[in-house]
């Protein structure tokens, strides 16, 4: 195991039906599997990350398979780097993880992500993972333990992603690019803002660099209102854009592009 104390940072070992350090931090393993280490004083809220609507939203529309192709080129991509441990950082309710975790069955998987509500559902699709609330700022996992880190959609602290991974270890991530729900933005907003999809190439630390980018790109056909309800309520603009935007776009079918790019950045 390579979990350390969020508390402390000494290494975690399994005790009872938990884990705890050698200063006897101790955190139970919740009824459904995952195990929260993410103390009081690192939370900025309450509850901290996405909420139960939010999370369900999300779990409908990807469980629909509208961002199939997506999840399969993750895993794929994954797979070809072979890596022993991979962590995936705001794992949220665990549809890309559960692919991951499928094209890597003989690797020590780990998952985390802030939202409680999203890991308590994640870590049904993959019960054989180490399942983690934590903060992706604090990552409790020992220096220079995993192979692959994957971010999916998520925020990356750069200089956790370069502690954690070993040498010759990579980041594979994933994001929009520019013209990603290009229709849907336009039906949201008067004025759709640019977005530089490259932002993050400037933000690489010294001691990594990309290695590999693509794009996969696709239309997809919008038929069902629950479909376009949970894609609004997934996003930011679920609560960016006004309501009557928001109830226009419920309304009708209309065709979206999804256009996401992969990028894996070695750590050299």
């Amino acid at each position: 195991m390579s979990l350390t104390c969020p508390i402390c940072q000494q290494a975690l070992s399994l005790v009872d039906n938990g884990v705890a350090c050698p200063a006897n931090h101790r955190f139970d393993r919740a009824r459904q599997g995952y195990l929260n280490l993410l103390p009081v004083q690192h939370k900025n809220s309450r509850d901290p990350g996405d909420n139960a609507a939010m999370v369900e939203a999300r779990r409908r529309f990807l469980d629909g398979g509208h961002y199939a192709p997506l999840a399969r080129r993750l895993a794929e991509l994954a797979a070809e780097r072979a890596p022993q441990r991979w962590l995936d950082i705001g794992c949220g309710e665990g549809y890309y993880t559960a692919q991951l975790a499928e094209l890597l069955p003989d690797a020590d998987g780990y998952a985390l992500d802030i939202s409680r509500e999203a890991v308590k559902r994640a870590c049904k699709r993959a019960p054989q993972l180490t399942w983690l609330v934590a903060s992706m700022a604090r990552v409790p996992l020992a220096d220079a333990s995993c192979n692959l880190l994957a971010s999916v959609f998520s925020p990356l602290d750069w200089q956790e992603a370069l502690r954690l991974l070993a040498p010759g270890g990579g980041l594979l991530r994933m994001g929009p690019t520019a013209e990603h729900l290009m229709q849907l933005r336009q039906k949201l907003y008067d004025e759709v803002r640019d977005y530089d999809e490259q932002k993050h190439l400037g933000l690489i630390p010294p001691g990594m660099r990309l290695a590999h980018s693509e794009t996969l790109r696709f239309a997809l056909n919008l038929t069902s209102s629950q479909a376009r309800a949970d894609l609004l309520a997934m996003t930011p603009h679920g609560w960016r854009a006004s309501a009557e935007r928001r109830a226009a776009v419920i309304a009708e079918d209309f065709e979206v592009t999804v256009a996401i790019r992969y990028d894996w950045i070695e750590k050299l």
